[in-house]
């Protein structure tokens, strides 16, 4: 996003969570965020309204009328005062404008289950559902075929998360599948940290060759929230042929301390 799609969306995103905290219900979290993502797959679909909503050369109150036009029977009270914030503000491009209106549901959701003291545990499953994803080849191919339909492809994800999962993390899921930015490993990981920063972490991705309980997992993230100067929330996965000690991975920065590691650098070295 340019300049001015950033400083909408952070505006944006004050007004949501105010609309969202002046409400006593979680529900009420959840049907918002939903109800966008409605607005979301209407404007897919029409261009020229996308256009409308961001024309420069309409006043703001007559964009906001038109949201009320559209979607004032269709979505609940929340919703539609967040729609209306979203088209007071200048953005970029109308597509901007769009991907606005995703992060403002995903962050309603989000804001559901931090109310329902579920925030970190949507963090987990979401993460967990990235590496599933990564390992299960075959569903991740079906769930990017161009040619199947956005409500298979949900329904194929949502079979394999009912029962599993919070529904927070199905309804998120779900959404992302329906409507991809890159693919669903890299889709979904990216939600898990949006939860992460929701909650004033950065993600630190550990790879180890068995399994960290959870006192090694504080352990790192207090040891790595001291080096990075920041708190941290530890993603870890376990992988055999590292054969001994442990891979992390934070933003672009790699740590490389596992054996296979040094082993191949002592080859490295020895060659030379």
């Amino acid at each position: 996003m340019k300049a001015a799609s950033r400083e909408a969306l952070a505006t944006s995103q004050t007004t949501l969570d105010s609309v969202l905290y002046g409400g006593d219900a979680v529900a009420d979290f959840a049907r918002t965020g939903l109800d966008l993502f409605e607005v979301v797959e209407v404007l897919d679909g029409d261009r020229e309204l996308r256009g409308a909503l961001k024309d420069p050369a309409a006043s703001a109150d007559a964009r906001k009328a038109l949201v009320n036009t559209l979607f004032g029977s269709k979505v609940s009270d929340r919703a539609l005062r967040v729609l209306e914030d979203v088209v007071t503000h200048q953005w970029s491009s109308a597509r901007d404008l769009v991907n606005g209106l995703v992060n403002l549901g995903r962050r309603a959701l989000l804001r559901g289950a931090e109310a329902q003291g579920q925030l970190g545990q949507v963090e987990d499953e979401l993460f967990r559902l990235s590496r599933i994803l990564d390992r299960e080849g075959e569903l991740t191919q079906l769930l990017t075929d161009r040619t199947a339909e956005s409500a298979r492809k949900r329904g194929l994800l949502a079979n394999v998360l009912y029962g599993k999962v919070t529904m927070f993390t199905e309804a998120l899921a779900l959404q992302t599948i329906a409507r991809p930015e890159h693919n669903p490993i890299d889709d979904i990981a990216g939600l898990a940290s949006q939860a992460a920063e929701l909650q004033g972490r950065s993600i630190a991705y550990v790879t180890s060759a068995g399994a960290l309980n959870d006192n090694q997992q504080q352990a790192l993230a207090d040891k790595l929230g001291k080096i990075y100067g920041r708190a941290m929330s530890i993603h870890s996965e376990v992988d055999e042929s590292i054969l001994g000690g442990m891979i992390i991975r934070v933003g672009d920065e790699v740590i490389d301390g596992s054996t296979a590691g040094k082993i191949a650098r002592m080859r490295t070295a020895m060659s030379k």
